[in-house]
């Protein structure tokens, strides 16, 4: 959601777009495949993928392909393919054909139109992209969690920063589209850091992003750093100020940012002990975003803005829960009486 400055009938004006990517990949329903665990070479301290993702141990991988066929024939249009969980291109090479046999199989029927993986940063050696990119698919996504090199020590990911930025660069070098994944208050990650990541992701050139804000539930080893005091989640507070900083730096870069919190699944939320959990955190990230970016354009407009025009997909967040951003509104000289909602896709602060 960039700003920017013109004029319109000698009326500074300052516009801001949204970005329209979110809206681009929402287009395709994706029919996830979660494989938890498989090709992982070890956990991470704050990993329950098998919980987090309702799959719990993964039966076999033929069992988990006639569930993705099923959900596939029940679509009247072409799906995307998403192989979700665990480290794709390190599991063992027979469940990797059979996937990729799928995938060719559901594309010459019509059920699949793209596919995409996710992966780990360091698992990209040998033909591992060769072969992605000969059976079809399009986007890879990292798990890169971090780019700091004490963040990923602290919670056990077994590569460095750079390592990470290596791995964006071969997904895009080997001709993919490039998904990049942060993991905000892991251990070691404070809102600092995670800004940081997120700008040096960006400058990665990512086609999406999403953010996962770390959660502590019970049966990890966050779970006993967190009872011994040797951890502390981010608040929900510190959480929402940091997301919607970062989500603003992705608008800004026109990045569509797909996640900003892990999807509700009753196994995992019933076991979770601490961390920002809330019903709505992505339209709260999202308000303070708007917000931000509204600051931003009082301030290059230079003067008291006399309306702001929004898009009516921000009428339901745009004061936060409860109001609680509207006294930052009225700060701005943006009182309710004062904004808009309109069809259009930018918005217009006058």
């Amino acid at each position: 959601m960039p700003i920017s400055s013109n004029s319109r009938q000698n009326v500074p004006v300052a516009a801001i777009h949204f970005s329209t990517g979110l809206k681009n990949y929402a287009a395709v329903k994706i029919i996830p495949v979660f494989l938890p665990f498989l090709g992982c070479p070890g956990k991470c301290v704050y990993c329950a993928q098998d919980r987090q993702t309702g799959a719990g141990l993964v039966p076999g991988i033929s069992s988990v392909l006639q569930t993705a066929k099923a959900a596939l024939e029940r679509q009247s249009a072409a799906c995307e393919l998403a192989f979700y969980g665990g480290t794709f291109t390190a599991m063992p090479q027979a469940d990797i054909k059979a996937c990729l046999d799928f995938l060719q199989l559901m594309r010459a029927g019509g059920k699949v139109s793209c596919a995409r993986c996710s992966t780990r940063p360091d698992a990209l050696a040998g033909p591992a992209l060769a072969d992605l990119r000969r059976y079809g698919l399009e986007l890879v996504e990292l798990g890169v969690q971090s780019f700091s090199d004490d963040a990923l020590r602290l919670s056990r990911r077994g590569y460095s920063g750079k390592e990470a930025l290596e791995g964006c660069r071969a997904v895009r070098s080997a001709g993919f589209r490039l998904g990049i994944q942060l993991l905000p208050g892991m251990p070691g990650c404070t809102p600092e850091v995670f800004l940081q990541d997120v700008e040096k992701a960006l400058q990665e050139k990512p086609s999406c992003m999403r953010f996962y804000p770390c959660l502590v539930p019970d049966g990890t080893v966050l779970a006993q750093w967190y009872r011994e005091d040797a951890y502390k989640p981010w608040s929900l507070e510190e959480t929402v100020s940091a997301l919607g900083r970062a989500l603003m730096l992705a608008w800004q870069a026109g990045v569509p940012v797909i996640r900003l919190s892990v999807a509700p699944e009753p196994a995992f939320d019933s076991e979770i002990l601490a961390g920002p959990r809330h019903p709505a955190l992505g339209a709260l990230a999202q308000a303070e975003a708007l917000l931000l970016s509204a600051e931003k354009a009082v301030a290059r407009l230079g003067r008291t803005p006399a309306a702001l025009e929004l898009p009516k997909c921000c009428q339901g967040f745009i004061f936060g829960d409860k109001g609680a951003l509207r006294k930052r509104w009225q700060a701005l000289g943006l009182p309710p009486q004062s904004i808009t909602f309109t069809d259009r896709e930018d918005a217009l602060l006058c």
